[in-house]
């Protein structure tokens, strides 16, 4: 089989071949609809696959497009281990959930955001609580997403970050721009005021699948930061902890950590993985995100600077839209054979390492 073939050109595509790939394999089928529509007026859900036991006791998670236009990635390596025929030599006892699309309309828009413009992996905080302040994008969220996207803004605003990295290094910056802001509801990486819609959908298909369990392994899937192909097996756990510890267990030493300053990632707040834990509370939880590369980081990150602008001061209807969203599809999917047969090649030995883990 070719494993790019598992890949798909967007977000309809992708949902077919996931349904019809884990039909294929017996799985159990369920979806979520979302409330708005895609850009085609098409309709747009999270779609979950079962297999196994549904009394299991031990259970892999894996969840595609968590920011959307990440889901290329994900879905192609879940299509793929479906195809593989994998799921019909499951070891006895263990349980494969399968969510498809948690932020489908960020998939289908070619956003990494909800549609509340909220980045899904910073918005599992607690809203009840005074939200985390974040000073560094305070101060440079004028230039994040100034109100006009021309050749001189860009300039100016290009002048202002090229000023804060000089005073503070490039680890401030990028923990800056990207560790999560709740101020600014028109910027980027934006954890919202309240959960989301694909937070509350997250949160249900843990609840309805996953109560039995008593050992839990969670793969998320991620693109844009760091080299071509290449995926990092980034664990949130703070190194030293149980949970680090059953990382590095599973899936060797190559595993790193924000936390540590091992990781391409800055140090999050509000992401899913560590929320992971307090959701299912009666189990043991280890969880791990694969962050495939792509382009250099601040090209992704212009990327994410214009599709925020088109959305927010923009129109994306305009012809102003198709560079952008062709920008920012680059940035997250690497639409190559090369960089596919990577993702699937990384994505299997990690399936493989959980599955060895949990049933240990």
């Amino acid at each position: 089989m070719n494993a790019a073939d598992s890949f798909s050109a967007d977000f309809e595509d992708a949902r077919a071949k996931f349904r019809a790939s884990a039909a294929d394999a017996g799985a159990r089928l369920d979806a979520s609809t979302h409330p708005e529509s895609g850009p085609k007026g098409e309709s747009l859900s999270t779609d979950v696959a079962w297999l196994g036991p549904s009394d299991a006791e031990r259970v892999l998670v894996m969840i595609s497009g968590t920011h959307g236009v990440e889901g290329f990635c994900g879905s192609g390596a879940q299509v793929d281990w479906l195809r593989r025929g994998e799921a019909a030599h499951l070891p006895a006892g263990l349980g494969v959930l399968m969510i498809h699309a948690i932020n489908p309309h960020g998939f289908a828009w070619l956003r990494r955001v909800t549609h509340e413009n909220v980045d899904l992996n910073r918005n599992w905080i607690d809203f009840a609580a005074t939200a985390p302040p974040n000073p560094g994008y305070d101060e440079l969220s004028a230039a994040a997403v100034p109100t006009a996207w021309t050749a001189d803004t860009q300039a100016a605003s290009a002048r202002v970050l090229g000023a804060y990295l000089a005073a503070h290094g490039p680890p401030a910056l990028q923990q800056a721009l990207s560790g999560g802001q709740y101020r600014h509801p028109k910027g980027i990486f934006y954890g919202g005021d309240a959960p989301t819609w694909s937070r509350l959908t997250q949160t249900a298909i843990f609840s309805e699948y996953l109560g039995q369990a008593a050992r839990i392994g969670v793969i998320d899937y991620h693109t844009g930061l760091g080299p071509w192909g290449f995926g990092e097996r980034i664990v949130t756990d703070a190194s030293g902890s149980p949970g680090f510890a059953r990382a590095l267990a599973w899936y060797g030493q190559a595993v790193t950590s924000p936390s540590g300053g091992t990781s391409t990632s800055a140090a999050i707040t509000g992401d899913g993985l560590e929320a992971a834990p307090r959701l299912l509370g009666h189990a043991e939880v280890t969880g791990m995100a694969i962050e495939v590369g792509t382009l250099s980081l601040m090209e992704v990150l212009l990327a994410l600077r214009a599709d925020a602008w088109l959305h927010a001061h923009g129109d994306p209807a305009s012809p102003d839209a198709a560079p952008i969203k062709a920008q920012i599809r680059a940035a997250f999917y690497g639409d190559a054979d090369d960089w596919k047969g990577m993702v699937a090649g990384q994505s299997l030995l990690a399936i493989r390492q959980a599955i060895a883990g949990l049933t240990a």
